[in-house]
């Protein structure tokens, strides 16, 4: 007898336990789960254990390699090492081998088995014991294998990747890596996975909010069931909308299967009564569980998480549960220093909470692909919302390149749409031109996948033109860069009778110049330049808040990133924060706007510094950008100015920029001292030192406990600081670590500051199984020695 058939008529007899049998499996990380929840799917994580065998010639079977000269990793991973600069797209782009051996139990055999990849840059070959599998094209979104006729008690596991240039988004041009404002760097640089599932088993569940505000809001639930076998008997979907272990919601369905393959079900959950509604301030999650019963008994369970808002873009703005809220964001790469985008989730979520709490953004555009889950689900629990998008950027290929562009819509919202953080799709390339079939069939799709959200895409100058006849989505969004008549930051009028929205802003653009041209906000470039950065920020958030036709702007940009076009050593410094995510003089505004009572905030736009890059300080139009509704200045010990928010030159924000005459003979070294008021009430002071024989170097870490899987890490950010801890602009030397106990370090050692501005970070990741104290000794070549210390703890069960 046939395992199907055997299958068949153990479904036939009411015998359901070979579907979904207890799983005994080492590195199991599926979640424990009681009689009453049922069964769920297994789920083996194979993001460690690889072996690493560099590249592969393309005359040699995968196969038949010699392991031992491969060397173990984990991922995620990239195939190339690289420093944080001066990056060289031939370090990665080749064809690579990795390896990866598992053992499969009894308990499995009755079982589908998929194999899982979360992202893989940019072409994937699999081979299992001997089995070659299809070729996926594609670097940003999961795809995945059934296995389970390949598979045997041991099993070898062989992926070529390719991570040449190829015809596919945001990929193809001609020109190469030289076109793509975005490097990207090779391999397996997300996770991968097995899962085992019964025969028939809930492939999806999309849990959609319906009429969030009204009494009647309900969730439905659209099920996909996928069938390797017909079931002689009728099954069942039930559905429980779950706050911790309190059931608000339940309901049932009949669902009969005439053929295997792929069916739907609708499941409906009303009577939600005063639900909590999910907020950027409140973002309150519920859980969904979707089960798969057969003649009543659990065969597979399905979870999501989910939270119920009302999300809308109108032509008076944009509407969250109901009430008006200006979007303040900023656009974010996946990008990071000596490892591309190859960083585990607890640095993901970083950049996250850097964004919802540091900088005080409520939205952040994944610009210009879908971003890794861990940053989405940190985003669904910080209440950050997304405008999340398909790879793309300036370039339109051939017809095949397009199938591709509408696939990845497709695999984009099945993905990600039941993130209540996602409030608008992304279906056009970047600041492509105008394909008015190829963004029908990209809308259409989007609306087909998901009705509750609307879809929209980057236009520029060139592609606004005639937009009536060419513009396919539901929100106009432009791009704009251009200045006004005095060189500061222009914003265009809205398109008429369409919502509106400015999905990038001020970027390296330089507003002074007449025509405008590139600039660099380098840390270690114009001080000019750098001190202007906040103010170009606010100006654009100000003057967007003006018109209430406009539902906000996402700023360009969060973090500087790798890129061949306008950038400084591979580095492309647009961003309010640097590559290691500090945050740069351009931050300050950003920081400024929050609640005063919760987190006073005083943060000069400037350098405290008379040094041979500013002699006189300043300046006289020196920024400080505050919470407080007063600052008073203290120069040696003297007043010096009392200031106050210059809310008539913004006044559309919610803390405007203060302004002091700081054109100044600072030949004494002078300290400065800003005290920060609300009301009569002394809030924050803080203190500059421009006497550089006091300077010190400082140490901080993200974390000190990480996992011991090898795959955990934190940021270790180093600077050299005046001594009262501000950073000291354009300090040099050389940087050294030394690392004792169970832990790697990810990053350039020694680390020359010259670059970067008397500031830089490395990783430290921990290593598989080995835990323990682990111990970083930081010298600066001048400044002395620090010494920080991680616990690496058993992995989390």
């Amino acid at each position: 007898m046939s395992r199907r058939d055997f299958v068949r008529n153990s479904l036939a007899s009411g015998v359901v336990s070979v579907l979904a049998p207890v799983l005994r499996w080492k590195n199991l990380a599926a979640t424990k789960q009681s009689k009453e929840t049922g069964p769920a799917t297994h789920i083996l994580a194979l993001d460690r254990d690889w072996l690493f065998g560099g590249r592969l010639d393309p005359s040699v079977r995968s196969v038949d390699l010699d392991e031992r000269t491969f060397s173990p990793i984990t991922l995620p991973h990239c195939v190339a090492k690289l420093s944080w600069e001066n990056w060289d797209p031939a370090a990665w782009q080749g064809l690579w081998i990795y390896r990866r051996h598992f053992s499969l139990p009894p308990e499995l055999k009755s079982l589908r088995v998929f194999l899982k990849f979360d992202g893989v840059m940019v072409g994937t070959a699999p081979m299992i014991n001997g089995q070659e599998l299809p070729r996926h094209l594609g670097g940003y979104l999961p795809f995945e294998y059934e296995l389970s006729k390949w598979l045997r008690d041991e099993n070898t596991l062989n992926v070529a990747v390719d991570s040449r240039w190829s015809n596919v988004p945001p990929q193809g041009s001609p020109s190469g890596a030289k076109r793509l404002d975005y490097l990207e760097a090779g391999g397996i640089y997300r996770s991968a996975c097995l899962k085992a599932v019964p025969q028939i088993f809930i492939r999806d569940a999309f849990v959609k909010p319906v009429q969030a505000l009204d009494p009647s809001r309900r969730i439905e639930i659209l099920c996909t069931l996928d069938a390797a076998i017909v079931p002689a008997k009728s099954v069942q979907i039930e559905a429980q909308l779950q706050d911790g272990s309190r059931v608000i919601s339940k309901a049932t369905e009949t669902v009969h299967l005439d053929k295997p393959g792929d069916s739907s079900v609708t499941i409906t959950l009303p009577n939600l009564g005063n639900i909590a509604l999910w907020d950027v301030d409140s973002p309150h999650l519920y859980s969904v569980l979707v089960r798969l019963l057969v003649e009543g008994k659990p065969v597979h369970d399905y979870h999501v998480r989910t939270g119920l808002r009302d999300a809308r873009f109108e032509l008076e703005g944009f509407f969250l549960n109901g009430r008006r809220l200006q979007l303040f964001g900023l656009n974010r790469h996946e990008i990071y220093p000596y490892v591309g985008g190859a960083m585990p989730p607890r640095v993901m979520r970083r950049d996250a909470e850097m964004l919802r709490r540091e900088l005080n953004c409520n939205i952040v555009r994944c610009s210009h692909y879908p971003q890794s889950e861990a940053f989405l689900n940190a985003c669904d629990e910080l209440g950050l919302m997304v405008w999340e998008e398909i790879p793309g950027w300036g370039y339109l290929g051939d017809e095949a390149w397009k199938e591709f562009l509408v696939r990845d819509v497709g695999e984009m919202i099945l993905r990600d749409r039941n993130h209540p953080a996602i409030v608008i799709w992304g279906v056009r390339a970047n600041e492509s031109a105008n394909d008015v079939p190829l963004y029908r069939r990209t809308t259409a799709l989007a609306k087909s996948l998901d009705d509750s959200r609307p879809d929209s895409g980057s236009m520029t100058s060139a592609s606004r033109k005639d937009w009536q006849e060419n513009w396919q989505e539901d929100v106009f969004a432009f791009d704009d860069y251009h200045s006004e008549s005095d060189g500061s930051v222009g914003i265009e009028d809205p398109v008429p009778s369409v919502p509106y929205m400015l999905a990038e802003a001020v970027g390296q653009f330089n507003y002074a110049a007449a025509k405008g041209f590139a600039i660099k906000y380098r840390r270690a470039g114009d001080v000019s330049l750098q001190q202007v950065q906040a103010v170009r920020h606010a100006q654009a958030h100000s003057r967007v808040g003006a018109n209430p036709r406009i539902c906000g702007v996402i700023a360009w940009c969060a973090f500087d990133y790798a890129s061949l076009i306008n950038s400084y050593n591979t580095v492309k410094t647009a961003g309010i924060a640097d590559i290691f995510r500090i945050p740069k003089l351009g931050a300050s505004f950003y920081q400024a706007q929050c609640d005063p009572k919760l987190h006073p905030i005083i943060q000069p736009s400037f350098y405290w510094d008379f040094g041979p890059h500013t002699p006189r300080g300043p300046g006289k139009q020196a920024t400080i950008f505050s919470n407080c509704e007063r600052l008073d200045l203290f120069i040696a010990a003297q007043r010096h100015a009392t200031l106050y928010p210059d809310a008539a030159g913004f006044p559309h924000l919610k803390h405007p920029p203060f302004f002091a005459d700081l054109d100044l003979d600072g030949s004494a070294r002078p300290e400065l001292r800003i005290d920060g008021y609300v009301g009569d009430r002394l809030l924050l002071s803080r203190s500059f030192s421009s006497d550089v024989s006091q300077d010190q170097f400082l140490l901080s870490m993200d974390d000190t406990a990480l996992y011991a899987d090898g795959i955990d890490a934190t940021r270790l950010v180093f600077k050299v600081a005046d001594k009262f801890g501000a950073e000291r602009a354009f300090a040099d030397g050389e940087v050294e670590f030394e690392l004792t106990g169970p832990g790697v370090i990810v990053g350039d050692n020694p680390f020359s500051l010259v670059d970067s501005g008397g500031v830089g970070g490395v990783w430290v990741k921990t290593l598989p199984d080995k835990v323990g104290l682990i111990r970083l000794i930081v010298k600066h070549s001048t400044l002395g020695a620090r010494h920080v210390e991680i616990t690496a703890r058993a992995t989390q069960k």
